[in-house]
């Protein structure tokens, strides 16, 4: 009799530990099937997130988008923060912001710097505001033109109203000798083409 009340207990005891046992397998792999979902949920997130960013042209160090005006896009650029201070000193910001569409040809600090010494501190002083205003609209045609859009020869009239010169050969663009250094920066009211001159109208 004692026989087999032990036998019995042995038997129970060891069903409570394959129970345990089971138990406690079953709720890792809960655990890791868990764990793994997250992680599929998470690479898919980055993916989606990769496949929604939206695309853009860098221009110094940041990304232009369409989702952005022409003066929103040149803000975030660190080469043209000379361009987006006199655009700014000559109250234009407002109407670069516009609708348009606009055609901006925009040079680069380098482009400002390479002008006769105290020429850019002379046109941002108040007195000068129109003369700045001449010479940045001198830079801005109406209507949205991609590269594809420019033939050599063609003339552009600019808001400040006379004319700029396209010039392309070997399919590289100049505007009035500037070479166009980034093309097609697209934002949602126009086109900026970066330039690596600045451009003076006639006097």
């Amino acid at each position: 009799m004692k026989k087999n009340l032990f036998s019995f207990m042995a038997i129970t005891a060891a069903s409570a530990i394959m129970t345990v046992s089971c138990s406690d397998n079953a709720s890792k792999t809960t655990e890791t099937t868990m764990s793994d979902t997250s992680m599929t949920k998470m690479d898919d997130a980055k993916m989606d997130s990769k496949m929604t960013e939206e695309p853009g042209v860098m221009v110094g160090g940041a990304k232009m988008v369409a989702s952005k005006n022409i003066v929103e896009n040149a803000a975030g650029s660190a080469d043209h923060t000379t361009l987006v201070a006199a655009v700014t000193a000559a109250g234009l910001g407002e109407t670069l912001s516009g609708a348009g569409p606009f055609t901006v040809f925009a040079p680069t600090n380098a482009a400002f710097a390479a002008l006769p010494a105290g020429a850019v501190d002379n046109l941002m002083k108040p007195a000068m505001k129109a003369d700045l205003t001449k010479v940045l609209t001198y830079h801005v045609v109406p209507g949205a033109l991609k590269a594809a859009d420019l033939k050599d020869g063609q003339k552009l009239k600019t808001v400040q109203g006379q004319e700029l010169t396209v010039s392309v050969k070997d399919g590289k663009v100049m505007i009035n000798g500037a070479n166009v250094t980034i093309a097609d920066v697209v934002s949602s009211n126009g086109v900026t083409h970066v330039i690596d001159a600045v451009l003076m109208p006639k006097k």
